[in-house]
């Protein structure tokens, strides 16, 4: 996984008047989850901000990034959990991050490709991607930027779920039963079937 780094400043002051004041200064309101866990047993948040200008690198990306976050000079790892966007300007309101170590696994939503052309698009099918990621576990740095499929040997009406895909050292979280890619029959195709007949 490719890592960034972003600076943080823990912030006092939490609710929606703070954070419209500190989203008007160019900071974005954040929150770390960490190992800590309250008295409830659900983890602890440290709230924090950071620069819109920094954290623009990590969001708008197709990438998948590990974070070290450097937050008042003390160091985090960190993936991102969740975005909050406003509905209309798509700004970026709110970040939350999950802190990680090198022997927790955690769950990440990894980019596909394909790769190769496939038989049934040979054939003049058409290549349709279904999910743009799949959620993989574990160790972050067994995680790779990529999960590579090759889609040679996908025939005419034909799909790949996930269920029939394995990447070494990673456990797929997306349901078994999810539709990765299809080769669907066109006019073209179905012409040159019948032709063939």
């Amino acid at each position: 996984m490719k890592e960034i780094a972003i600076n943080g400043q823990k912030r006092e002051l939490t609710g929606k008047k703070a954070s419209k004041e500190l989203r008007k200064e160019g900071l974005v309101p954040c929150n770390l989850y960490g190992e800590k866990k309250g008295e409830n047993g659900l983890p602890e948040a440290m709230s924090f901000t950071a620069s819109f200008a920094e954290l623009r690198k990590a969001v708008y990306s197709p990438h998948v990034f590990v974070v070290n976050l450097n937050i008042d000079g003390k160091e985090h790892k960190a993936i991102i959990k969740e975005l909050q966007f406003h509905p209309t300007t798509d700004a970026l309101l709110h970040a939350d991050f999950f802190e990680i170590n090198e022997k927790k696994d955690i769950t990440v939503g990894i980019p596909v490709k394909l790769n190769g052309l496939a038989q049934g698009v040979r054939e003049g099918g058409k290549l349709n991607l279904s999910i743009r990621k799949i959620d993989v576990t574990a160790p972050y740095k067994n995680i790779p930027e990529i999960l590579n499929i090759d889609v040679t040997n996908l025939g005419l009406g034909k799909a790949i779920k996930v269920g029939e895909l394995s990447f070494e050292g990673l456990k797929l979280a997306t349901p078994a039963q999810v539709v990765v890619c299809s080769v669907k029959e066109t006019r073209a195709s179905k012409a040159a079937a019948a032709a063939a007949e």
